[in-house]
């Protein structure tokens, strides 16, 4: 049987940043996380096992005199100025490509108040990256998750159309064709979709097709894996998502000649090479 690892799979640069600053920071001693670094269960308790404690919001409020490193997802204003009062040293792993849209948001959001116009971001409600986004407005910019919420807009007013970074570019293009297609007033369309995640879609049917059977690793809580593995199934009727070796099963393999492995840009790169040691393993 023939196994080949993805080559395009894998985390992208913000996680590699991330996880990298973590390890080093790890060196010295004991740190905190708002939230878990990255989507994946398994990374996420390696990391733990160095040393690195997952918080939420409100226990990051109650800290002292510590550590405490920003995801790649970046965070609000608020959680900067929480650590400059409680004297918490920030290891800011904040992606480049997010700060630089929260960044576009605040300057649009400035720029359109006084003309009346409205920022709308094509996103995932709650999800860490919208949030800090929706911040940067003073938590007045209107959440677009679905076609059907573009009702919501008030379309006599401008409107500064933005994206959450790791969304469907697919899906963006069709939420752009209403706003238009409806609006009576100005729309400014920033397409701020990261092309680590949007040129993954193409690269992954082109692999799905190459193998009989794929198994598609990522966290239950990625998004961005949830997206890519529907975009796997639809190519390739025989993808299986697991989160593990665990996850695998005979039957899965059954009449395969060839194994593709792929997985989110969340998943790490050790669990898919894991899990294709196991394949051969089982079928040499």
């Amino acid at each position: 049987m023939r196994v080949e690892i993805d080559k395009n799979s894998g985390f992208c640069f913000g996680v590699v940043n991330a996880i990298t600053k973590a390890e080093e920071e790890l060196r010295r001693g004991p740190l905190y996380c708002i939230g878990d670094i990255v989507h994946n269960s398994l990374e996420v308790d390696r990391l733990k096992k160095l040393g690195l404690h997952t918080i939420d919001h409100d226990e990051f409020g109650r800290l002292r005199g510590c550590r405490v490193l920003f995801r790649a997802h970046g965070e609000p204003p608020s959680s900067y100025e929480t650590a400059k009062k409680n004297q918490v040293e920030i290891i800011d792993a904040s992606c480049p490509v997010v700060l630089n849209l929260q960044k576009k948001i605040r300057e649009a959001y400035e720029r359109g108040v006084g003309d009346g116009g409205q920022v709308v971001i094509y996103g995932k409600r709650g999800h860490a990256e919208v949030n800090g986004l929706v911040a940067q407005t003073n938590g007045n910019a209107l959440i677009v998750e679905s076609e059907k919420d573009v009702e919501q807009i008030d379309f006599t007013k401008p409107i500064i159309l933005f994206s959450q970074t790791t969304k469907s570019l697919d899906g963006f293009k069709k939420i752009v064709e209403l706003v238009k297609a409806n609006a009576k007033s100005g729309v400014e369309v920033n397409d701020t979709i990261c092309r680590k995640v949007a040129n993954r879609i193409p690269q992954l049917r082109e692999f799905a097709l190459k193998h009989d059977v794929i198994i598609f690793v990522s966290g239950e809580k990625s998004s961005n894996g949830r997206q890519l593995f529907a975009v796997c199934r639809e190519t390739n009727p025989r993808t299986y998502f697991v989160q593990g070796v665990g996850d695998l099963r005979d039957d899965m393999l059954r009449g395969a000649a060839s194994v593709g492995i792929s997985g989110a840009t969340s998943t790490p790169k050790w669990v898919m090479e894991e899990i294709a040691g196991k394949i051969e393993k089982i079928n040499p």
